[in-house]
């Protein structure tokens, strides 16, 4: 998930709560047209379900959760009603552990829920070998959601996870790891549901 250290625009101005997507590379979009990342694609998919809402990117290619511990209040500097946090991915290609990234994104998260700010976490299921090393990973994301009243989205590839191996070509870049267009409208359709709920908390709010 690394790339260019570049902030993204925001996404185009709509009606509704300000959400603030904070993350990766995933977030960002790497390797893709500006109109085709996770961000722009997840608007345009709001707006055709009549869910208002502006949605801004604040994903960083190459960030872990200690950079974007150090980054969250900048992220958060012209307002929120909402944020989505999506981070972890590039900790686990480092092979960091799930410790340390769990007391990250618990810092984020105090961080980004202040003033009693609905959240989103968005977590991803870990590579490798290791079965001690995946459940690690894995029991952080509800553990974190539990402690911060979060939403939760365990893994964001889970639709591509379901696709044979030999059959998820179309969805990737070339790196193998990043989506490409046609995965992104595939993640997008299984993140968009939790990010109507999380619209719905702003409102009850």
């Amino acid at each position: 998930m690394a790339g260019a250290a570049l902030w993204p625009l925001a996404a185009r101005a709509e009606t509704g709560p300000r959400i603030v997507a904070f993350g990766d590379s995933l977030t960002e979009g790497y390797g893709l047209p500006a109109s085709k990342g996770l961000v722009p694609v997840l608007q345009d998919w709001l707006a055709a379900r009549s869910t208002p809402a502006r949605i801004v990117n604040r994903g960083l290619s190459g960030d872990t959760t200690y950079g974007g511990r150090v980054r969250i209040h900048w992220a958060l500097r012209d307002g929120a009603d909402a944020v989505i946090v999506q981070l972890g991915g590039n900790d686990m290609l480092l092979g960091w552990s799930s410790v340390q990234a769990e007391a990250n994104l618990d810092a984020i998260l105090t961080s980004a829920g202040a003033k009693g700010r609905p959240l989103l976490l968005v977590g991803i299921h870990a590579p490798g070998k290791r079965e001690d090393w995946r459940r690690g990973w894995a029991e952080i994301w509800p553990r974190l959601a539990r402690r911060h009243d979060a939403l939760l989205l365990p893994d964001l590839y889970a639709p591509l996870a379901a696709i044979p191996a030999g059959e998820r070509k179309p969805f990737l870049l070339a790196d193998g790891i990043h989506p490409s267009a046609k995965g992104v409208e595939l993640l997008v359709g299984h993140l968009g549901p939790s990010v109507q709920a999380l619209i719905t908390r702003v409102g009850a709010g």
